[in-house]
């Protein structure tokens, strides 16, 4: 069970497989566990590090220590312990924060970038309305799949949804009111602080998405230099989750296409 210390908690992280480097961030809904539909297909090609973000699942931190400005340090430190230079970089929602950061601050350790249904902390006043919105549902009503899945999903595929909030009842150690500070000024990335960026991206959309909305993940695709967006119809916040077939040909599709370049 390996842990990496980072600026002053304790991350948790897996790995498995051989092969190029793939990282897997997760949400504010999940925590490592949530890629059990991608480990097993990944780890056939890639070298596949899953970890638990601060304050998530077996990574630990005092209240006061998290905060988004660690996010990409605790990659890193990741990536160090583990002997990677350079991964390529699979991010949910809350986990764009750290791989566009990541991307950003460290571009010779990114190869390329998935920002799954997430604007990565580029901020906008479309997405910051939008971020808004998120943090105040969290704060108030907890994390549950309902909102991060696609409407009629739980009654469609009930195990499922079930797993969903039960893989999010295990972060026992976060308190959703703290998704406040991933809207901190001092985390926003502001559109021109793109200029320059040249790490291939690829922005996954659900249609059905009601946390980031379509229109929402459309403006981030082009907002970010060369990015391509991807939408999976039917599918709601959570595509990696809902659709994982789907996900994982279009991911692995993308992984291929820059290995290849």
């Amino acid at each position: 069970m390996p842990t990496v210390e980072s600026e002053g908690a304790s991350i948790y992280y897996e790995v498995g497989g051989a092969g190029p480097a793939l990282v897997f961030a997760h949400g504010a809904g999940g925590n490592r566990l949530s890629w059990w539909q991608q480990t097993p297909h990944f780890e056939r090609r890639f070298r596949v590090l899953r970890f638990d973000h601060r304050g998530f699942g077996r990574s630990r931190c005092e209240p006061d220590a998290f905060h988004p400005k660690f996010f990409a340090r605790d990659l890193l430190a990741v990536l160090d312990a583990e002997g990677v230079g350079r991964a390529a970089l699979v991010c949910q929602s809350m986990g764009g924060w750290t791989g566009l950061r990541a991307a950003l601050e460290h571009p010779d350790r990114v190869e390329c970038l998935v920002l799954c249904d997430t604007p990565g902390g580029l901020f906008t006043e479309r997405i910051l309305e939008a971020a808004g919105r998120v943090g105040r549902g969290a704060a108030a009503n907890g994390i549950r799949g309902n909102a991060a899945l696609a409407p009629g999903f739980p009654e469609k595929d009930p195990a499922r949804a079930h797993l969903y909030d039960q893989i999010a009842a295990l972060n026992t150690g976060f308190d959703p009111r703290w998704l406040a500070r991933m809207l901190d000024e001092s985390v926003r990335i502001a559109p021109e602080r793109l200029a320059g960026y040249e790490t291939p991206t690829l922005v996954v959309a659900g249609a059905e998405d009601a946390l980031f909305p379509l229109d929402v993940l459309r403006h981030v695709a082009d907002l970010v230099p060369g990015a391509r967006l991807e939408v999976f119809p039917g599918a709601g916040h959570s595509v990696y989750f809902e659709q994982p077939e789907a996900f994982n040909r279009a991911v692995e599709g993308f992984l291929d296409e820059v290995h290849r370049a």
